[in-house]
Parts: C-alpha cells; sequence; structure tokens
C-alpha cells in the first residue's frame, strides 16, 4: 500500500552562519503537519514554517538526517541539501571524550540525554537548585523537575545518571517506577 501525498514539503539546509545548525524551510496547504513533528522534534520556530535545530553536541546533521525519515514516511516530500548531505556523511569524534569506551551510537545516545537536560533547563521544566564545585573538582548538582516533588543529586565525577525516585506528597510512597524521575548526565564540570 502507498502512502498518501500530504500537500507539505521539508527542506532541510545548513544554517548560513551557525556552523553546525540546520534549517527547515516548510511550504505547503499542509505545512502544520511537519511543523508539528519536527518540532516534537526539538527544532525551535524562528519564523513563519522555519525552524532551526541548535545543539549542545553539534550533532545537528545527524539529528536533522533522522527527523527527516518521519515526515517522509508520512508522505511528504523532504529534501537535504548538497550542503548539509556532505556534513551528515561526515563522522568525527571528540577529543578528550570522557567516555572513550563508549562506540559512536552510546556517544551519540548520552549526548542526546544531555540534550534532553539542556532543553529541560532551557524551557524551565528542570529547576536547578544549586550546582559546586568538589575540592577534587567535579561537579555537584542538585535539581528537581517541575512536577516532581523530589529532588536529585548529580555527582559529575562519574558521568553517570543518578536518578530520584519522586514521592507522592503527602505520604512515604514513591510513584509508579519511571513515570517522572529525573535524572541527570553529565560530568567534567560540565552542566
Amino acid at each position: 500500500m502507498t502512502t498518501p501525498s500530504i500537500d507539505a514539503h521539508v527542506r532541510l539546509d545548513a544554517h548560513p552562519t551557525h556552523p553546525s545548525a540546520v534549517t527547515a524551510t516548510i511550504t505547503g496547504s499542509h505545512a502544520h503537519v511537519a511543523l508539528t513533528a519536527l518540532l516534537a522534534d526539538g527544532w525551535e520556530t524562528v519564523a513563519e514554517n522555519t525552524l532551526v535545530l541548535a545543539r549542545i553536541d553539534h550533532e545537528e546533521p545527524y539529528w536533522a538526517n533522522q527527523a527527516a525519515q518521519q515526515p517522509n514516511a508520512a508522505g511528504i516530500a523532504t529534501e537535504i541539501s548538497s550542503r548539509l548531505r556532505q556534513a551528515i556523511d561526515t563522522e568525527w569524534t571528540w577529543a578528550n571524550y570522557a567516555m572513550p569506551w563508549c562506540t559512536r551510537a552510546e556517544v551519540r545516545e548520552v549526548s542526546n540525554q544531555a540534550q534532553n537536560i539542556y532543553d529541560d533547563i532551557r524551557n524551565r521544566r528542570l529547576l536547578i537548585h544549586a550546582h559546586a564545585e568538589e575540592l577534587a573538582g567535579s561537579a555537584i548538582r542538585i535539581a528537581r523537575y517541575s512536577w516532581v516533588v523530589a529532588t536529585t543529586c548529580h555527582d559529575g565525577r562519574f558521568h553517570s545518571s543518578v536518578m530520584a525516585v519522586p514521592r507522592l506528597p503527602g505520604c512515604g510512597r514513591p510513584h509508579r517506577a519511571g513515570s517522572t524521575t529525573a535524572a541527570l548526565v553529565g560530568g567534567g564540570g560540565q552542566a
């Protein structure tokens, strides 16, 4: 069965001034369908029917390529510029990455978790209560999600997640496992 065509077109291109950012220009009478899908993937509106993807890990080309699959599957024409295609096809590594034993896919997973935390802080969903340096030079962060009662403490020296199980207000029982747990990933003094 053929996927029905939707009157929308997404053109992805490298941002003209930001080295790794990606722009999406959406046209067509059903542009809102593609717009909604890209917004859900972390793209930001910069003008009517124009979005930008800018990430702290500079992996925009990779995530733009992943995001292009969704509109295509929904029957929305998606075009990737040659400049962006070249960036997508270029692999790079992080110098002095704190977890050198990780595969490239694992590095992307960790950096995507960090991006999610960054987005939550930027959009005021994750509230940072304290951020301090230990004598050993690692960072300690105390934070909570705005809808969670419990607080999460993260010791950056271990480069791992620390989960807090939120408590229901007025009783000592934790919420259902995985319902609103907060995880902080980071380390080496970076938020």
